[in-house]
């Protein structure tokens, strides 16, 4: 892994886990810098806290974060998808997956804007409904590259609600870029 140079932020810099005032601090460009990688703000903040993140740790030891999201039934989704069939809409969680891919090139102190640029494969295999208490993140990184021309991650990921395995996505891939 390549490290950044001069006044750039190194992950040696940041904490290993955040708390909602810390991701909010993030998503107004205040963390990593302006930019550099950003988590959207409410509503579209798919997470509450990040526990743990890493750039050696995970399945592969290519790095991995884990984080946690509180479910209420008053979350913005639920009163649209769908009218008196409450669900949470799979791509939020898988949104949820990407912002947190981007969120561990940032935090590694790798430069750029992030952009999610796919996914191979999506299982969705469980429902976030109104009465569901916590989903938990878990990116487990298989490749995170940095060169002058390309900075990318790429993971697995899945998503727990109440401990309930309910996705599983493959090759995801999120890119950093100075422009």
């Amino acid at each position: 892994m390549t490290q950044p140079k001069g006044d750039r932020a190194r992950m040696s810099d940041f904490p290993t886990s955040f708390d909602r005032d810390q991701l909010l601090k993030c998503a107004r460009g205040e963390l990593f810098g302006p930019g550099n990688a950003q988590l959207p703000e409410p509503p579209m903040l798919m997470m509450d806290r990040i526990t743990d993140i890493s750039a050696d740790g995970g399945a592969h030891g290519k790095g991995h974060v884990v984080a946690e999201f509180d479910i209420h039934p008053d979350l913005w989704f639920f009163s649209c998808h769908f009218p008196g069939n409450p669900i949470m809409p799979g791509c939020l969680g898988l949104d949820g997956l990407w912002q947190l891919t981007g969120f561990n090139l940032g935090w590694r102190g790798w430069q750029g804007r992030g952009y999610a640029l796919g996914v191979g494969e999506v299982k969705l295999t469980g429902m976030v409904r109104p009465d569901r208490k916590m989903l938990t993140y878990y990116v487990d990184f298989t490749k995170a590259i940095h060169t002058r021309r390309l900075t990318m991650g790429v993971a697995d990921g899945r998503v727990e609600a109440d401990g309930e395995t309910i996705y599983h996505v493959k090759d995801m891939k999120v890119a950093l870029s100075e422009s």
